[in-house]
């Protein structure tokens, strides 16, 4: 977001208020739904060995196939958003991850249960990007960070559920039964979808875009990507995300239990520290901001090298298991990983002009997911090939970390010159615009 953004409502700004909160609402519980469902694995690792007979790195695959369809759909569902508008692309996903959820469910064999976690991963694909369309189109520009991090904490209140409810669920009544009956939830809100979502107000109808097939796509993907705040924004997310969305995703739950030595009961009690410390976060993270533009950058790199040094010494720590305040430490500073990721779209917002929201936030998005997916396999194999020795497994996040901080750095003075442009511009063409 600009610093103009900040100052007040600019010309032609959605309007924001009571109607635009229980809109946008709606697109949130389709999003927080789809979490559920995304992280429902996380706290069904273990039983996922027993029902399917896998090892480390056949479980890894199941959430590295669904974040694989994720990433690899962000560009085509932002292209889509931005061609289709929100309610439609938001209908298919939900009609996907509810038919994933439920086939996970049913699934007697390691084969159909990798096909379900797939189509879950498609209508997941579908959710973030468009909610985040329809927070750009109902609210006023200066909002932005704070309602990406709101929607953000949604998605984190998912994944408590996914931590709290189902996994309760899979030791009272059953895989199945806890599985399918989570699926109702997606049925729930297709309905309140159908009935009460809407992709703007009256009256700030976006200008129609003539279908130009496959030049049209080429365009719009090499126009975002050749600003430097989408590529930045990607980067960002990249980085910041993969920690906690590993740990919670597959390999918090294992780790705690077979390598710290805790009990199921107490894992799940510090999973659940990673998803209140990042609902926590989120709304700090956005405040600041939508205050301080300038804070976007240090926010992102000191959560980066928080979550490095928190990790060392858990991994390093000179005893069989680490004390249960620096799991403690752990678990909070993972919680940050979430909201620093939302600043990735703070740099490639403002990089972008309203036609292109879409496809930004499609490229922005997938670097988390690429990274996730990249860790999830590393430390499966890693884990088959050390005899599940953790330390050797998890030292691939600081790769991945290194990897990121180097573009972070050599990006971020061309996407700050190129902002003060924007900015200087804007202010010109304010200047001859009467009033």
């Amino acid at each position: 977001m600009s610093s103009a953004g900040t100052t007040g409502a600019l010309p032609g700004d959605p309007p924001g208020g009571r109607r635009a909160m229980a809109v946008w609402g709606v697109g949130v519980a389709v999003y927080f739904v789809a979490v559920i469902f995304r992280t429902s694995l996380g706290v069904a690792g273990l039983d996922a060995v027993d029902r399917f007979h896998v090892g480390a790195s056949a479980l890894s695959t199941f959430s590295i196939l669904q974040l694989l369809v994720y990433a690899g759909m962000q560009i085509p569902v932002g292209l889509m958003v931005d061609r289709l508008g929100t309610k439609k692309v938001l209908g298919i996903g939900v009609v996907l991850f509810t038919a994933g959820q439920l086939g996970f469910a049913f699934s007697p064999s390691y084969g159909t249960a990798l096909a379900a976690r797939a189509l879950l991963g498609c209508g997941d694909a579908l959710t973030f990007i468009s909610v985040l369309r329809l927070g750009t189109r109902w609210f006023p520009a200066r909002r932005g960070p704070l309602v990406a991090q709101l929607a953000g904490l949604a998605g984190m209140a998912g994944n408590l559920v996914s931590t709290l409810v189902i996994a309760r669920l899979l030791h009272g009544i059953g895989w199945t039964a806890a599985f399918a009956g989570s699926a109702l939830a997606g049925v729930l809100v297709f309905v309140l979808l159908l009935l009460f979502l809407k992709d703007h107000p009256e009256g700030h109808e976006p200008e129609p875009v003539p279908h130009q097939g496959a030049a049209y796509v080429r365009r719009q993907i090499a126009a975002s990507w050749r600003e430097p705040g989408t590529r930045l924004g990607m980067w960002v997310h990249f980085t910041t995300q993969f920690p906690a969305m590993v740990f919670l995703l597959l390999w918090g739950l294992p780790f705690l239990v077979e390598a710290q030595g805790l009990s199921r009961a107490t894992a799940g009690e510090l999973l659940t520290l990673v998803v209140l410390s990042n609902m926590a976060v989120g709304l700090v993270y956005g405040q600041v901001v939508a205050r301080h533009h300038g804070a976007r950058l240090p926010l992102a790199l000191v959560t980066v090298g928080s979550t490095a040094a928190l990790w060392a010494a858990t991994l390093v720590y000179p005893a069989e298991h680490a004390p249960m305040w620096l799991l403690t430490v752990l678990c909070v500073v993972l919680g940050a990983c979430g909201p620093a990721s939302m600043i990735g779209f703070d740099f490639s917002r403002p990089a972008n002009p309203p036609e292109r929201q879409g496809t930004a936030s499609g490229i922005t998005n997938m670097g988390g997911f690429v990274a996730s997916m990249t860790t999830l396999l590393a430390v499966g194999v890693l884990l088959d090939a050390t005899g599940d020795d953790y330390t050797v497994a998890f030292s691939a996040v600081f790769v991945l970390q290194a990897l990121g901080i180097s573009q972070i750095l050599r990006l971020r003075k061309r996407a700050a010159r190129r902002e003060r442009e924007r900015l200087v511009a804007s202010r010109v063409s304010s200047v001859h615009v009467p009033v």
